[in-house]
């Protein structure tokens, strides 16, 4: 039986590589095209555009890995299936159950790769990645730290201890300086919004530095002109998808403990979490399909027909993930159900061919 294992996989794996590389080049293809856009913004050049898009690879990779390997597995089998093997297997008395085993080997093997890549490589690559491309468009130093986000905007330095959705940023430090590298005021805003293409702040406390003394001024409402936008925040806002699953398990505690919104967060930990049943059940799904509705069908069509699955499934895995956002529902249930209903699925269509 080992053999026969072995025999199964590698024309599985084979099928699945060859996919893989296939989608991936496609995706990285058309990512390219929509960089593009922005050469020529800033000191953002093609040589950044190719290195910003090998750098988020690891992250794309990871999202369409369960389509690659439902379509690798149609393929796969497909090919045995064509050439009657499959047929020879069950007539020698292997069970649909064991080459159910064999095929979902490969998806065990191949999952402990494309976590790694998953959950260690690209959350680090992507932020990088990001990171470089904002700072070559907008031409402005920015770093993270614990003492909240910093960037310079022409003689002033700006530290911004919060950022919250819509815009919203609070406990805003800006510091501005002569051209002799001399601080000369000193500002405070308890929040700042981003409206139009200007700040507004509120609640704010200035300090201009003289040679001699030092006055202070509070201001209710101010405008506020800055080369800083909320582009360049969305680089330093924690994004899930940019978070490895432990990472997510303690930003959201914190978030919890200072009250704030881990709605978006808890579906992609639980999403992320689930992600290697999916893709067991992705593999899982096109055995009974090949011995079933698509047993003698070319493979234009079975590659059409898994294409077709496996966006369903990514659309309806969407759809629950943002109406658990929208609607406060459960997050597990949101990120597991989509999963639930395709295995569902499939062992309804197993149970019609045993």
């Amino acid at each position: 039986m080992r053999i026969l294992d072995n025999y199964i996989a590698r024309a599985v794996i084979t099928s699945t590589i060859a996919t893989f590389v296939i989608l991936l080049a496609l995706v990285a293809f058309f990512e390219l095209l929509n960089e593009l856009d922005d050469v020529g913004e800033g000191d953002y050049r093609i040589k950044h555009v190719f290195l910003y898009v090998l750098l988020i690879l690891p992250r794309m990779a990871y999202e369409v890995f369960p389509i690659v390997v439902l379509l690798g597995s149609l393929i796969g089998l497909g090919s045995l299936a064509n050439q009657s093997e499959l047929i020879a297997m069950r007539a020698a008395g292997v069970s649909l159950k064991r080459i159910i085993w064999s095929v979902m080997r490969v998806g065990v093997m191949a999952i402990v790769v494309v976590v790694f890549f998953g959950e260690v490589v690209a959350p680090n690559t992507e932020q990088y990645a990001e990171r470089m491309r904002m700072e070559k468009v907008s031409k402005q130093i920015t770093l993270k730290s614990k003492h909240g986000f910093w960037a310079r905007d022409d003689n002033a330095f700006i530290n911004i201890r919060q950022i919250l959705p819509g815009n919203l940023l609070r406990d805003v430090y800006i510091y501005e300086f002569d051209e002799k590298k001399k601080l000369i005021a000193s500002t405070h805003a308890q929040t700042a919004q981003y409206q139009g293409d200007s700040w507004q702040l509120k609640g704010i406390s200035q300090s201009h530095i003289g040679d001699r003394q030092i006055s202070s001024t509070q201001v209710d409402e101010a405008t506020w002109n800055s080369m800083l936008n909320p582009k360049v925040l969305d680089v330093v806002v924690v994004k899930p998808s940019m978070l490895p699953i432990w990472d997510l398990y303690q930003y959201i505690a914190f978030m919890s403990a200072n009250g704030q919104e881990v709605a978006p967060y808890q579906v992609a930990f639980w999403g992320k979490l689930v992600m290697p049943v999916v893709t067991l059940i992705m593999i899982f799904l096109s055995v009974p399909f090949v011995f079933g509705i698509l047993r003698s069908v070319g493979i234009g069509q079975r590659v059409f027909f898994g294409t077709l699955v496996g966006l369903g499934f990514f659309l309806l895995n969407r759809i629950f993930g943002h109406m658990a956002v929208v609607y406060e529902l459960n997050p597990l249930i949101a990120a597991s159900l989509p999963a639930l209903l395709f295995f569902a699925v499939g062992l309804w269509f197993t149970r019609r061919i045993i």
